[in-house]
């Protein structure tokens, strides 16, 4: 995967770049290996650091809330990883270079398919007083072992994988460390379907193991925002030998279910008369399900989460992605952002080829 990009804003005759990123797909907590190659330009140039950023995407390109640059771009971390030399005119010059990548880092596909997750590295070049971005080198991060067995065990047990989304909030009483978190939603099989809708699933890996998050219909309204009975967090280790995964995600399920239906009987037993089932305290007869206080009939509902970039794998009940054991399938590949190839070039995005340089 190679980016080459003249960097113009040093001015004519400065060096060109070429990032090159080593191996396939890499995982959460390891190494992103490659060398920064060097062009030198019509002068020497005195290079004050090359540094590395890891980028990700988070809503689509010129939504509300966009950056300056209308992309939606967010740097999740960076390294330098060479500074103060010189770089003399001509010159070929390779840098080589290693970044830990965050625990955190983002999930980009699921036994080799894409989830729609737009993440790369992107490389700066610092001369004097000016300093140059190049486009995104794009590459693949798939899960930690024991988060391919969670995935895996859900599949088999019939949840549909629905989408991926980065989400840029806070997920409350986590170890979360990044200012977003990536979210998996889940279409429960048929003997759940009369008890939820969709299962909302959040990974928050460390280096001692995998924080499981799991909520339940979040987005309903049928319980105040942050209630406990919402959310169920297991701790993992990352070695996901010796447990019997099926059977371990079931009962996750249920316990949450089960704590979620007795709150919301809870609240039920003190709704005031002319309340509905699934109402919340604080809203007035006539209110829907669903509807927040202050809320009128007609209008809008709240948007899942507006600027996620989570793209849809259609898949309904039929599993969590291609060729996996137990038969997973994948029915439906929706692209992870409109447009073609020159759109994605245009936006800044590298598709991994040479440009023609």
């Amino acid at each position: 995967m190679v980016f080459k990009r003249l960097l113009g804003s040093i001015g004519v005759g400065a060096p060109t770049v070429d990032t090159v990123l080593e191996g396939g797909a890499v995982r959460p907590g390891g190494p992103l290996r490659g060398q920064v190659q060097l062009q030198g330009g019509q002068a020497d140039f005195t290079i004050q650091h090359i540094t590395l950023e890891l980028v990700v995407r988070i809503g689509a390109p010129g939504a509300p809330g966009a950056g300056g640059d209308g992309k939606n771009l967010t740097v999740f971390d960076r390294g330098v990883v060479a500074e103060n030399f010189t770089l003399p005119q001509g010159a070929l010059n390779s840098v080589p270079f290693e970044l830990t990548l965050p625990w955190q880092t983002p999930i980009t596909q699921l036994y080799g398919q894409p989830l729609g997750v737009e993440l790369g590295v992107r490389t700066e070049l610092a001369i004097a007083a000016a300093r140059d971005q190049g486009d995104l080198d794009m590459f693949a991060v798939e899960p930690l072992p024991a988060q391919e067995a969670v995935l895996e065990a859900l599949g088999q047990e019939g949840f549909g994988f629905a989408a991926a989304a980065l989400v840029p909030e806070a997920l409350p009483g986590t170890g979360q460390q990044m200012p977003f978190y990536q979210e998996f939603d889940l279409v429960p099989p048929e003997r759940f379907a009369h008890r939820v809708a969709e299962l909302e699933m959040t990974f928050l890996p460390n280096p001692q193991g995998v924080e499981v998050v799991l909520e339940a219909d979040k987005r309903a309204g049928t319980l105040p925002p942050g209630h406990p009975a919402g959310m169920l967090r297991e701790v993992l280790a990352h070695d996901p030998a010796g447990r019997d995964w099926n059977a371990e995600v079931l009962g996750w399920v249920e316990r949450l279910l089960e704590g979620r239906e007795a709150a919301v009987a809870q609240f039920a037993a003190g709704m005031h008369p002319g309340m509905q089932p699934g109402m919340m305290p604080g809203m007035q007869p006539g209110m829907q399900p669903g509807m927040h206080p202050g809320m009128q009939p007609g209008m809008a509902q709240p948007q899942r989460r507006g600027p996620g970039v989570g793209t849809a794998v259609a898949a309904g009940a039929a599993g969590l992605a291609a060729g996996v054991v137990g038969g997973m399938m994948v029915n439906q590949m929706m692209d992870g952002f409109s447009g073609d190839e020159e759109e994605a070039a245009d936006e800044g995005f590298d598709d991994g080829g040479d440009d023609g340089e």
